[in-house]
């Protein structure tokens, strides 16, 4: 009987595993067995070995959402690096073009300020009574002598020599030092002047002949075709010019030379002398012009009637009631004044010593030279003849003044109301005279006129 020992001082041998097949027992009790395969049947498979456990894929964070800018930066990481335009150059260069044009002006500037070393031709400016320094400075720009009205306004007014601006004529060269230029403007070369007074209702031969008589114009002829522009003087800047009919009337200045007094330069042309009443003329009418239209009339007309009414009414006071009677001749729906004829003394046919005839014996007919040669044209007396023509004639009888414009416009109510058509003034050897007397009705007028002196 065999024994098996074990060494104790000697480590138990770790048992070996096979994967060959199992055979069966072939000792026991020391008696070795014949071998025998164990069927396969009867085979235990050697334990797998266990299969380490899969990991447990964690769901990712969710990443928090990243705004448009950021992803166009990750776009960009991921993406070949591009080449940059360059900013911050471009800003520096346009910096820099800024400071360099800014120089640049500044420098003409004080240019402008110390002035030129050469000189433009010397030209003479005209500075008008109560200018500003704002106009002069205009006026110095608008004729070459300075390029920046605006620096020389300043430069004067911070300067503080203002006051020493004078009004006239002045000698000025583009290029001058603004210093040099305000020194020029100092030094008065005062022109000569003459005082012009155009009273109110003068005819326009009447005003020809007062610049004849002031020794501005050699003749009557000389200012007419000037001021009647058949000359060759375009007149058409004016926009009441423009709007008077060409109706074969005798003038197309009469009317339109405005009364007033005048401080006019000696030794200027005649359209310069013209202009200035053509001027004022426009000037003072501008604020007619609403009525004008609210009233359906035109410019044109209003300047005929009022030509009547300075002639007829002779004062100021009564120009308004003189117009109610006019108006009432024109456009009354009476029966008696159907034809709406003016019937005005002042251009009729009626000659007679105290009336300021337009077509008899006014300087208009003495320069004509219709009185001499016995008889007025019938085409004269067909454009002019208020006793035989309905409404207005073809032009003014004189230049009115503004009072009487006002009042063709704006007549008496109450007088055209009540219906008066006739007036009359006191005959200057009576009692009454310059007294007017109105009346409604052909009758009561006739008693007027006895009244006042003209009838018996």
């Amino acid at each position: 009987m065999r024994i098996n020992r074990t060494n104790p001082e000697q480590p138990a041998a770790q048992p070996v595993q096979s994967h060959a097949p199992l055979k069966a027992q072939t000792e026991v009790n020391g008696f070795e067995l014949p071998e025998q395969e164990i069927p396969k049947e009867n085979q235990k498979e050697p334990p797998k070995a266990a299969k380490p456990p899969k990991p447990k894929k964690e769901k990712p964070a969710k990443k928090p959402r990243r705004q448009p800018v950021e992803e166009v930066e990750d776009d960009e990481e991921n993406e070949q690096p591009r080449r940059r335009f360059p900013f911050g150059c471009l800003i520096v260069l346009i910096i820099l073009a800024l400071v360099g044009f800014g120089g640049y002006k500044v420098s003409q500037f004080y240019a402008e300020l110390d002035g030129q070393k050469t000189l433009g031709p010397t030209q003479t400016i005209t500075v008008p009574e109560g200018s500003s320094v704002a106009g002069i400075a205009t006026q110095l720009k608008d004729a070459g002598v300075i390029e920046y009205d605006w620096l020389f306004k300043q430069y004067v007014k911070y300067s503080g020599k203002a006051g020493e601006i004078q009004y006239g004529d002045f000698e000025v060269q583009s290029g001058m030092a603004y210093n040099d230029i305000i020194k020029a403007l100092s030094v008065v070369t005062r022109r000569a002047t003459v005082n012009v007074t155009i009273p109110e209702g003068t005819t326009a031969v009447g005003v020809a002949q007062i610049f004849v008589d002031a020794g501005l114009v050699d003749d009557v002829d000389t200012f007419l075709s000037c001021a009647n522009g058949s000359d060759g003087t375009d007149w058409s800047k004016y926009d009441f010019w423009n709007a008077i009919p060409d109706n074969d009337r005798l003038m197309k200045c009469e009317g339109y030379l405005f009364p007033d007094t005048y401080n006019l330069y000696k030794d200027e042309s005649v359209a310069y002398y013209v202009d200035a009443l053509y001027g004022e003329f426009a000037s003072k009418t501008a604020a007619l012009a609403d009525t004008v239209a609210a009233k359906g009339t035109s410019l044109d007309d209003v300047v005929k009637l009022a030509s009547f009414i300075q002639e007829e009414a002779g004062l100021e006071s009564e120009d308004a009631r003189v117009s109610a009677c006019f108006h009432n001749r024109l456009e009354s729906s009476d029966p008696q004044w159907a034809e709406h004829k003016l019937e005005s003394n002042a251009s009729s046919y009626i000659m007679q010593d105290s009336e300021n005839n337009y077509l008899w014996n006014s300087p208009t007919a003495e320069y004509f030279g219709w009185p001499e040669q016995g008889a007025i044209p019938d085409d004269v007396l067909a454009l002019y003849d208020t006793y035989a023509i309905s409404g207005l004639p073809a032009g003014p009888i004189s230049c009115p003044g503004y009072a009487a414009m006002e009042a063709a416009l704006n007549p008496d109510e109450e007088y055209i109301n009540e219906g008066y058509y006739f007036f009359v003034t006191g005959h200057p050897g009576t009692d009454v005279a310059g007294q007017y007397f109105y009346a409604k009705t052909a009758d009561e007028h006739y008693q007027n006129c006895v009244k006042a002196g003209w009838a018996s």
